[in-house]
């Protein structure tokens, strides 16, 4: 019986994308989207005499969370 588990070859090893690279991807874009998704609160909130649900933060984290892996998945 072979064992393909020590050498297995390039082609069929997996390849994972590094945490750190996608970590790094994630906070600047969370940057970069941090004034935008702070003033489409600030004119919602002053639009509607409320405050949204989402605050400015959590805004920013969840286009984070969707641009990032569009990058990566490119």
């Amino acid at each position: 019986m072979t064992d393909m588990t020590s050498n297995t070859p390039e082609s069929v090893r997996s390849r994972k994308t590094p945490k750190t690279e996608f970590a790094v991807y994630f906070a600047v874009i969370f940057l970069a989207t941090l004034p935008l998704a702070f003033l489409t609160w600030l004119l919602q909130a002053a639009r509607t005499l409320a405050l949204p649900e989402k605050g400015p933060l959590m805004r920013a984290w969840s286009q984070a969370r969707i641009i990032t892996p569009m990058i990566f998945s490119a």
